[in-house]
C-alpha cells in the first residue's frame, strides 16, 4: 500500500551512493544522499515569507517612534559615529542607553541614508523578522522535511509577541534572530562535527552579547551539553571545539567591552543604568544577577518575594507564563511544545539498531531545542527582577522548532501511541486556546467556542488513523522509521520494506496491512483532520497577531493582542500582575498627557506614510500605548492619578513626550550655539524633544532618573561653560529617581534660572539668572 508522506518528505535515494553524498548526524559517519526539493517547496517557503513580510510591515509607522528611549539613541547614532560606537542617548554623548549597542546599530545606519522617520527605524526589525522566520524554516526543514519547516516558520510567524517585537525597537528582535542562527549553526555542527560551525555559533551569541548582555547566553549551557554528549567526533575534540566556540564568544562579544572600559571615562559617555560607571556593574547588576533576584540598584522595582510570591513584576512559579499578563503573548503553543518534546524523546529513544545513528540525531535536535525551551522557560518563571510580557520573544522560535518537528516526526512514524499523542496534544492546545480567548470575552466571542469545536473535532479525527491490529493509517512507514539525513532524504542502509506498517512501538509489523478500502479512508480523515487541526492551533495566535498589526504600540511596556481580564493598562500594556513596580514617589512633575503638555509619542495612533514620509500625530487614547490617557483613577496618564494635574512621574519614565511647534521652535532657536539644546530628567523625556528637534537634549539620571549622572557640580560646570541653553521642567522622577542629583539639579536651576513658559510646558533658560 503507497503511504502518504508528511508533505516535503523527499522519496528513498538510489542504492548507489550519489556524488556529492553527505554525513549523517551522529554515529557511524553513514553517507546520507541529499534530494532535490520538491516543485512546491520553494513557492512554499517564498509564500511564507512573503506574507510574514507583509504581516510585519503593514502599517508600521502607525507607531511612531515606538519606544523613543532608543529612537532618540537611533537618532543620535545617526548624527555622531562615536554616539554610534557606544550607544548614546543624545549626539553629544552624555549618558548611553542601559543596554549595549548592537541593537541600535542597524536602525541608526537605516536613519542615516534615508533620514529619520519612524519606516526607518522600524523596517529593519520587521526585515530581522522575516529573516528569524527563514532561518527557523531551514533549520528545521533539514532534518524533518518541508512541512516541518513551513510548520515551524508559520508558528513563529505568527506568535504574538513575535509580530509586536518585530515591529517595534527594543533589542529583543535582534537577540531573537541571533539565537535563531546560533542554534541553526550548533544544529549543523552536530551533523559531522564540524569546527567552523561551532565557532560560528559562537559569534551569534558574542552578538547577542552586546544586544542584551546575559540573556543571550541563557541557552548555552544545554547547547554545550548537547554537543559534548552527542557530537559525531572524539570526545578531546569535542572539548576542543567547544573550547574554540567560547574564545569566538569572548572575541565577537570581547572586543567591545575591552574598548569600552579601557576608554577614559571623561571622554565617553556614562554607561546608563550603571551606578559607578561601569558596563562590566551594568552587566553583572542591573542587567544581570540583578534580574534574577531582584536586587536592582537604580531599578524602577521588581523583587519576587520568596516561595512563588510576586513583586512589581508579577507572581513568580511554574504558571508565570501562562498568567492574564503573559498566556495570549506565548503560550498558545507552549503545552504542545511540551508534549511533543516529551513524546519525540521517548520514541527516539527506543531507537532500532538500522537506525540508532539517524534517530540519535533527530534525539539530539529535540534536545537542543527543548533544552533551549526548558532554559529560558525556567529562568523566565522564577526570576524575581524586572520582567516585561514582551521578554517572551525568547521562547517563541524554541516553540516553534518543537512543534514542527514533533508533530512530523509522530505524523511520519504512525502507529497507536504516535495517533493518540498528536490527538491529544491537539485537545490540550485547542482548549487552552479556549482559555486564553475567554479571558477576552467581549473580544470575538463565537472564536473561542469555533476553537474549541474544530479542535474536539480534529483530534477525534485523528483516533481512526489507529486500526484494531494496532499498524497505523497516519503513514504506512518503511522500516527506517522515516528517519531523514540533513536534507530530508532516508539514511541509506535502511531499505523500506514494501506493504509492511510499524507497530504500536515502533518494529514493523509482521505482515502486509490489510483492509485497504477502510484504511485509506482512515488515512484521508487523518490527513484532513491533521490539516483542521492545523487551523485550530494557529486561529488564536493569529486573531491576536493581526489585532497587533492593526493597534499602535509605543512606549517602555508593550503587549499583544487585546485587552485581558486581571491585567492592567488595557491593550497596550502594563505592569505584569497589575502592580505599579516599586513606590511612587519622585520629584514633582509632569509625565504622560501631564502639565506640561506632553502627551503621547508622535505617530502614536497616527496614521503612517511610506518609507521617508514623517510620522503622524498620535491621539489618546489609542489602544498599544501605555499609560492610557483618561483611564481609571490611579492609572498612570489617568485625570485621577499620574497624569493630568496629577504627580505625572511614571509618565515620563514610559513613554516620551510630545512636544508642542512652539516648544520646538524655542529649542531651536540657536541650538547650533550649544552642545546639548536642553536637558531634562530622564531619558524618555529627553527622547520627545530630541526627536522632535533632532537636537541634543541631555538626559539626566538616564533611565530612570537615577542614575548619578551628572552630579549637580558637573552640570554647574555645563553651564558655566554655555553648553546648555534650556533646562525643561516636569521630567520624570519614576520610582528610584527624582533623587540625589537629579532633585538637586532640579531645585538648582528653579533658584537660579528665569522661567519660560510655553504654553502648559515650563523651561528655564540657563543663560539667564532669575
Amino acid at each position: 500500500m503507497t503511504p502518504q508522506p508528511w508533505p516535503g518528505t523527499p522519496a528513498p535515494p538510489p542504492p548507489a551512493t550519489p556524488e556529492g553524498a553527505t554525513v549523517s548526524l551522529t554515529g557511524p559517519r553513514t553517507l546520507v544522499a541529499p534530494e532535490p526539493a520538491a516543485r512546491w517547496e520553494r513557492p512554499a517557503l517564498l509564500a511564507l515569507l512573503l506574507v510574514t513580510a507583509v504581516l510585519y510591515l503593514w502599517s508600521l509607522s502607525a507607531s511612531g517612534y515606538a519606544n523613543q528611549f532608543y529612537s532618540a539613541a537611533v537618532q543620535a547614532g545617526s548624527e555622531s559615529w562615536k554616539a554610534f560606537f557606544f550607544g548614546s542617548s543624545d549626539a553629544a554623548n552624555s549618558i548611553t542607553v542601559d543596554k549595549p549597542p548592537a541593537a541600535l546599530w542597524p536602525m541608526a545606519l537605516s536613519v542615516r541614508l534615508f533620514g529619520l522617520s519612524s519606516w526607518a527605524v522600524l523596517v529593519p526589525e520587521a526585515l530581522m523578522g522575516v529573516a528569524a522566520v527563514g532561518v527557523l524554516h531551514g533549520a528545521v526543514r533539514r532534518r524533518f522535511g518541508a512541512g516541518a519547516g513551513l510548520l515551524a516558520g508559520g508558528a513563529l510567524a505568527v506568535t504574538p509577541v513575535a509580530a509586536l517585537m518585530f515591529r517595534f525597537n527594543n533589542p529583543d528582535a535582534l537577540l531573537c534572530l541571533l539565537m535563531v542562527c546560533a542554534i541553526a549553526c550548533v544544529l549543523r555542527a552536530l551533523e559531522a562535527g564540524r569546527t567552523k560551525w561551532l565557532v560560528l555559533a559562537g559569534v551569534c551569541f558574542g552578538l547577542g552579547f552586546l544586544t542584551k548582555t546575559l540573556q543571550a547566553w541563557l541557552i548555552l549551557p544545554p547547547l554545550a551539553v548537547v554537543y559534548a554528549c552527542c557530537a559525531p567526533v572524539a570526545l578531546r575534540r569535542r572539548f576542543g571545539q567547544l573550547l574554540l566556540a567560547g574564545l569566538a564568544i569572548v572575541v565577537s562579544a570581547g572586543w567591545w567591552v575591552a574598548l569600552v572600559e579601557l576608554w577614559p571615562a571623561a571622554s565617553r559617555p556614562y554607561i546608563g543604568g550603571s551606578q559607578h560607571n561601569s558596563f562590566l556593574e551594568l552587566t553583572f547588576g542591573y542587567n544581570g544577577f540583578g534580574r534574577i533576584t531582584g536586587n536592582e540598584t537604580g531599578s524602577v522595582g521588581g523583587g519576587g518575594r520568596p516561595g512563588g510570591g510576586g513583586g512589581g513584576w508579577g507572581e513568580t512559579g511554574i504558571t508565570r507564563l501562562f498568567s492574564s499578563d503573559m498566556g495570549g503573548q506565548i503560550s498558545w503553543l507552549l503545552p504542545a511544545a511540551l508534549i511533543l518534546l516529551v513524546a519525540a524523546v521517548t520514541v527516539l529513544w527506543r531507537a532500532r539498531r538500522v537506525v540508532a545513528a539517524e534517530h540519535a540525531g533527530q534525539r539530539a535536535e529535540f534536545l537542543v531545542w527543548g533544552g533551549a525551551l526548558l532554559m529560558t522557560f525556567t529562568t523566565f518563571s522564577f526570576m524575581s527582577g524586572i520582567f516585561h510580557q514582551y521578554y517572551n520573544i525568547a521562547l517563541a522560535p524554541y516553540i516553534a522548532a518543537l512543534v514542527g518537528m514533533g508533530a512530523a516526526l509522530l505524523w511520519r512514524r504512525g502507529g497507536r501511541l504516535a495517533a493518540y499523542v498528536l490527538a491529544g496534544t491537539v485537545a490540550v492546545t485547542a482548549g487552552w486556546s479556549f482559555v486564553l480567548l475567554n479571558r477576552s470575552p467581549d473580544w470575538l466571542p463565537w472564536l473561542r467556542w469555533t476553537v474549541a469545536a474544530l479542535g474536539l473535532l480534529a483530534a477525534l479525527g485523528l483516533l481512526p488513523a489507529v486500526r484494531r491490529d494496532g499498524a497505523p493509517a497516519l503513514e504506512g512507514a518503511p522500516a527506517s522509521d522515516g528517519a531523514r539525513g540533513p536534507e530530508g532524504a532516508p539514511v541509506s542502509g535502511g531499505a523500506p520494506a514494501s506493504g509492511d506498517a510499524p507497530a504500536s512501538d515502533g518494529a514493523p509489523a509482521s505482515g502486509p496491512v490489510s483492509g485497504g478500502a477502510p484504511v485509506r479512508a482512515g488515512r484521508r480523515i487523518a490527513v484532513l483532520a491533521a490539516g483542521l487541526a492545523v487551523v485550530t492551533a494557529l486561529a488564536g495566535p493569529v486573531a491576536y497577531t493581526l489585532n497587533t498589526v492593526n493597534t499602535a504600540k509605543g512606549g517602555s511596556i508593550v503587549t499583544a493582542g487585546p485587552s485581558v481580564r486581571g491585567t492592567m493598562g488595557g491593550p497596550g500594556g502594563g505592569f505584569p500582575g497589575g502592580r505599579m513596580p516599586g513606590r511612587m514617589g519622585g520629584a514633582p512633575g509632569v509625565g504622560q498627557g501631564g502639565a506640561a503638555g506632553q502627551a503621547l509619542p508622535p505617530g502614536q495612533g497616527g496614521q503612517g506614510r511610506m518609507p521617508g514620509g514623517k510620522q503622524g500625530n498620535g491621539q489618546a487614547g489609542k489602544q498599544g500605548q501605555f499609560p492610557v490617557p483618561g483611564a481609571r483613577p490611579g492609572f498612570p496618564g489617568g485625570t485621577g492619578g499620574f497624569g493630568e494635574r496629577g504627580a505625572g512621574r511614571m509618565g515620563g519614565l514610559l513613554n516620551g513626550s510630545k512636544v508642542s511647534d512652539r516648544a520646538k521652535a524655542l529649542l531651536e532657536k540657536d541650538a547650533d550655539d550649544y552642545t546639548w539644546a536642553a536637558a531634562t530628567i530622564g531619558s524618555q523625556n529627553a527622547a520627545g524633544y530630541q526627536l522632535a528637534t533632532e537636537k541634543p537634549v541631555m538626559a539626566i539620571g538616564g533611565f530612570n532618573g537615577s542614575d548619578p549622572s551628572p552630579t549637580l557640580a558637573r552640570f554647574k560646570e555645563y553651564v558655566a561653560d554655555g553648553k546648555i541653553h534650556y533646562f525643561i521642567a516636569g521630567g520624570q522622577g519614576g520610582p528610584g529617581g527624582g533623587r540625589g542629583g537629579s532633585s538637586q539639579i532640579t531645585s538648582w536651576v528653579a533658584k537660579t534660572f528665569q522661567k519660560v513658559t510655553v504654553g502648559s510646558a515650563t523651561f528655564y533658560d540657563l543663560t539667564r539668572k532669575a
